[in-house]
């Protein structure tokens, strides 16, 4: 509740008007979960499907598992994985976490480079894990939450000022807890390291000034139906691969 309170305070917003990207990421998740929760409990497993899903149903739903990738060519699974979620602990926190970080930035950024920073860090995210730990199946967004994180680390820091690195500040902390508390529970912290990453990279070369800004905006622009393209296409191919295969 404190930090609760804290976020509040430094971010001063706790509310999604305006900001409709986040909502839909929300909204997508939420879906998927109640879609395998219902085939889970199908399959009658009672609440483990809503607290402790196997991972056979994480996996039939989008979880990655490099195997799948690399030896059956299922490239999707490196994007559906970031919006699976290991119960309702799992996708409770991180969309919470979403939900307090998510309008903020993309307020500041619009949606097409939150949009970008969401799905470019999801895709090292899961890079990271390849390196890390390649026969480990792997769900959840907290890759592009620690991309987030990292991004905010470094964006706020070039701006300076004392909100600026007010924010800076607050989010370093929360990331180092994260860390911590993610190799206490086994988190997957290789996702967590390569998001913050590729965040932080994004944050330090991201433009700030106006002028620079708008000059790019048609890059970003470009990247972000991309991104959108992607990652509809991917989570269209959950259920296509249960006819496929």
């Amino acid at each position: 509740m404190n930090a609760y309170r804290q976020t509040g305070q430094i971010f001063r917003f706790n509310s999604l008007r305006g900001s409709s990207l986040v909502q839909i990421l929300i909204y997508v998740n939420l879906i998927l979960f109640t879609l395998m929760v219902l085939h889970g409990t199908i399959l009658g497993l009672g609440m483990r499907a809503i607290m402790n899903p196997p991972t056979e149903l994480l996996i039939h739903w989008g979880g990655q598992f490099w195997p799948l990738v690399l030896q059956h060519g299922e490239w999707w699974r490196c994007i559906t994985y970031a919006y699976t979620h290991g119960g309702l602990i799992h996708i409770g926190f991180n969309m919470v976490v979403l939900y307090q970080i998510g309008p903020l930035l993309e307020m500041e950024l619009g949606w097409q480079r939150f949009m970008t920073l969401y799905t470019v860090t999801a895709i090292v995210a899961t890079l990271a894990g390849l390196f890390w730990h390649p026969m480990v199946p792997v769900v959840g967004a907290s890759g592009s939450l620690f991309g987030m994180i990292g991004f905010s680390v470094s964006y706020y820091h070039r701006i300076g000022g004392q909100l600026g690195l007010q924010r800076r500040n607050f989010m370093f902390q929360w990331a180092v807890m994260a860390f911590v508390f993610g190799f206490i529970i086994g988190a997957d912290n290789a996702a967590h390291l390569g998001g913050a990453v590729a965040g932080a990279a994004l944050g330090w070369f991201m433009p700030i000034r106006v002028r620079n800004f708008r000059k790019t905006d048609n890059l970003f622009k470009g990247i972000a139906y991309v991104c959108v393209l992607l990652t509809a296409v991917s989570i269209l191919f959950i259920p296509l691969s249960w006819i496929i295969n």
